[in-house]
């Protein structure tokens, strides 16, 4: 029995038993791809590919637990003890279509083959229940020196699978390792087949990368190959002020996506320009909204730190721009500036002094709110029209909104008898 180290304890006996039952009925079968690579690595596996010399057909036949995911791939996902493992027939690929996928597969009976098609050495490995390793690339020795090399010729590999090359880059980030210079060589030479690729492929790899401990490497990668001008949704790498990005790694965790928000800053993007980009690159609305209001926040600080010249201005303004862009955006704007250099913004002495001011004091003035919503007024639109005795319209909006910014900045409180006397006053001015 192999001792793993690296997965769970049930996922690997689970998966044992699915490989000692195929062993058991006379066919070959391996642990494969990046599980194998991972427990080399020391890194933690999340799930366990099989490869085996049995037919889609024979695999369902001798569990009962089992999923035809895929099997004009060769691919059936079987069941055991609640687990899932993809079982997948050695297999060939040729004929790829617009170099994304291949057009036909063939079933073989040689480990070596199947190990042949994949994208890199270091995922060109297979091991089977005794523990022994089958590496006819030399997966383990790039491995170990730390190399990102292709199987064969990377003109092949990335003319079967354009995305193999935001694969390598991503890698290369994630592992800390470097690209093999014949690999290298070889995306660049190809950046253009990028252009075939789905930008939701082109996305999750990305994000992967942008998620890992290294993102600045893989960064530092993309803009050397230029290889993202060259995808459907291009960016041009030109416009990316690299300074901005030195703090990257250190927003981490939850705060991860702000990482995208401090590449966006470093390439220039205004929220509206960003907002249309992260659509193309098919991020989630809820992940857009959180990424691209960090620039939005950026957009108004800077703006209102040009015009005040006291404090009070300073967090009145500080406070508005909460309201607009939301508290997330506004804490998100202040964790983004501790891992920014300093004074990297244009401007006068006096500019750069208001804007530490706002870095120091922001968070207090957010905390001195009483309401961020007009839902928590002590005063509803309905209550407002039977005061001035009035219909609705776009006038209502507005004086609910100068409600709201009043009694966030503190003017007024947040009772009722003083919001009706507030509406009365601002109706009589209307008026006169």
């Amino acid at each position: 029995m192999v001792q793993w180290t690296q997965a769970d304890d049930e996922m690997a006996k689970q998966s044992e038993n699915v490989l000692t039952r195929l062993n058991e009925h006379g066919f070959e079968a391996y642990w494969v791809g990046g599980c194998v690579r991972d427990e080399i690595l020391g890194r933690v596996v999340d799930d366990m590919d099989i490869t085996t010399s049995a037919s889609p057909e024979q695999v369902m036949a001798l569990f009962d637990d089992c999923i035809p995911t895929g099997l004009q791939h060769g691919t059936v996902t079987v069941r055991s003890g609640g687990y899932y493992f993809e079982v997948t027939t050695f297999r060939t690929e040729s004929e790829y279509q617009d170099n994304r996928r291949p057009a036909a597969v063939q079933f073989v009976q040689d480990i070596k083959e199947d190990l042949e098609r994949r994208d890199f050495t270091m995922n060109a490995l297979a091991m089977d229940v005794k523990g022994a390793i089958v590496d006819p690339f030399g997966g383990q020795v790039d491995i170990k020196q730390e190399l990102v090399r292709c199987v064969g010729l990377a003109v092949e590999r990335f003319g079967e699978d354009a995305l193999r090359m935001l694969r390598c880059v991503r890698f290369a980030s994630v592992f800390n390792f470097r690209i093999a210079y014949n690999t290298w060589k070889g995306l660049v030479d190809q950046r253009e087949l990028l252009r075939y690729i789905a930008m939701e492929r082109v996305r999750t790899e990305m994000v992967k990368m942008m998620a890992g401990p290294h993102p600045l490497k893989g960064l530092e990668l993309l803009f050397r190959s230029r290889a993202l001008e060259y995808v459907k949704a291009p960016v041009d790498s030109s416009r990316f002020n690299k300074d901005l990005l030195t703090g990257l790694q250190h927003l981490a965790g939850e705060h991860v996506l702000l990482r995208w928000s401090c590449v966006l800053l470093a390439g220039g993007y205004n929220q509206e320009e960003a907002d249309k980009l992260l659509r193309l690159w098919t991020f989630s609305n809820e992940q857009r909204v959180r990424i691209t209001g960090v620039l939005q926040m950026e957009h108004l600080v800077t703006d209102f730190v040009e015009q005040c010249e006291d404090d009070q201005g300073l967090r009145e303004n500080w406070i508005v721009s909460v309201l607009h862009c939301g508290a997330q955006a506004a804490n998100d704007w202040l964790l983004l500036q501790e891992q920014l250099p300093k004074q990297w913004r244009e401007g006068s002495e006096q500019t750069h002094d208001r804007l530490v001011k706002v870095q120091t004091l922001a968070a207090d003035w957010s905390r001195s709110m009483p309401v961020h919503a007009i839902k928590e007024l002590e005063i509803t639109g309905e209550q407002v029209l039977q005061l001035v005795e009035r219909k609705g319209g776009p006038w209502l909006g507005q004086l609910m909104k100068h409600l709201l910014r009043e009694t966030a900045i503190g003017n007024i409180k947040n009772q009722y008898e003083t919001l009706s006397a507030e509406v009365k006053r601002v109706a009589a001015n209307d008026q006169a």
